[in-house]
């Protein structure tokens, strides 16, 4: 079954390319057959929402995506609507553990006024 998606455009969401490197390599040892990285969202956190990453094998009428060699991003609608002009970036050094960063997020309410930060600061 043919699931038809939304584009995802740079507007909407956009990776540096130390990000998009790193997914490429981690797409590319996934064994098993998979559709692309899904980011997701989560209830939680001080703004209101935790924002995750995970391998999928399914996409679904409202999700959004966007082709990158060697992998798609995938986003759903409604999780991109807590995403719109947020960058994903990897970061790795300054003695911090390497991870994916969301920098620009807008806060959702609440929370503390660290979050959303251009460094891609968090809580606490």
């Amino acid at each position: 079954m043919t699931v038809n998606v939304n584009p995802l455009s740079e507007e909407d969401l956009s990776l540096t390319d130390s990000a998009r490197q790193k997914m490429q390599e981690l797409a590319g040892q996934v064994e098993e057959p998979i559709e692309g990285v899904r980011v997701f969202a989560t209830p939680g956190g001080c703004s209101g929402v935790n924002f995750g990453m995970t391998f999928t094998d399914q996409l679904a009428e409202d999700d959004n995506v966007r082709e990158y060699e060697g992998f798609k991003l995938i986003v759903d609608s409604g999780t991109l609507q807590y995403l719109k002009g947020v960058e994903i970036d990897f970061v790795n050094g300054d003695g911090q553990e390497a991870r994916f960063v969301f920098n620009n997020l807008q806060p959702i309410g609440g929370g503390c006024s660290t979050c959303g930060s251009n460094t891609g600061g968090g809580c606490g």
